[in-house]
């Protein structure tokens, strides 16, 4: 598959199979490295300087009852809004199980809420399966999602928004989509590593996979 791919053929075709051929590669990689570096701060100097944009007061379910948007700042002034699809969707578990890690790092900084479709119940039963610690709040698939995505026109979309606290009037900051070889996923870069991406690579669920005899016996075993 990846022998299709015109930027590894473009690659292969001008980098010589040879030593001065892998020194050529290194230091292309050493100037891509360096571009993506500036590239990356140039968008955060980008996105400090957005204008804000005021968003109604949405309203969530979550196990305690129902919840505003305004109500998810938790007394912060910021709040990070993690749009993740729901329990259905092993990429979406990929990048919260990384969040997830993040997560003492990320509330030093602001409120963060991973908010998805399914019922309070199922996010929490999800979540205690995956061991998350988030804040839950589920919208139901209703005007927040339709109204705040993370794509144009989309709808149930991966991602995050990040909102901004102004007294009792919320604005809509900033916004990025998820999706393989992000930012937001440092998997990806790891595997890039070995030459891997998408192409070569699907999360799962989990990896353990039954052994063919059980030393128990294997009485009431769940698949």
């Amino acid at each position: 598959m990846r022998g299709n791919c015109p930027i590894t053929r473009m690659v292969t075709e001008t980098i010589p199979n040879n030593g001065k051929g892998l020194a050529m590669a290194q230091d292309k990689i050493v100037e891509l490295e360096r571009k993506i570096w500036e590239l990356t701060s140039e968008l955060t100097a980008l996105r400090r300087a957005t204008l804000d944009t005021p968003v109604p007061d949405y309203t969530f379910q979550t196990q305690e009852g129902e919840a505003t948007l305004r109500g998810l700042f938790g007394g912060r002034d910021k709040l990070l809004a993690i749009h993740n699809m729901g329990q259905g969707c092993r990429y979406c578990t990929l990048w919260a199980d990384g969040f997830n890690g993040l997560l003492p790092h990320l509330e030093s900084a602001m409120a963060v809420v991973l908010v998805s479709k399914d019922p309070p119940e199922v996010q929490r039963k999800f979540a205690n399966a995956r061991g998350w610690r988030f804040r839950l709040a589920s919208h139901g698939g209703g005007d927040y999602i339709g109204e705040q995505g993370v794509v144009k026109g989309g709808d149930n979309d991966p991602g995050a928004v990040l909102y901004q606290r102004d007294g009792d009037t919320v604005l809509r900051r900033n916004a990025c989509v998820f999706g393989p070889g992000d930012l937001y996923c440092a998997l990806w870069g790891l595997l890039g590593l070995a030459g891997l991406d998408a192409s070569d690579w699907t999360p799962q669920f989990n990896y353990w996979q039954r052994p063919a005899r059980l030393d128990d016996g294997g009485k009431d075993m769940l698949d």
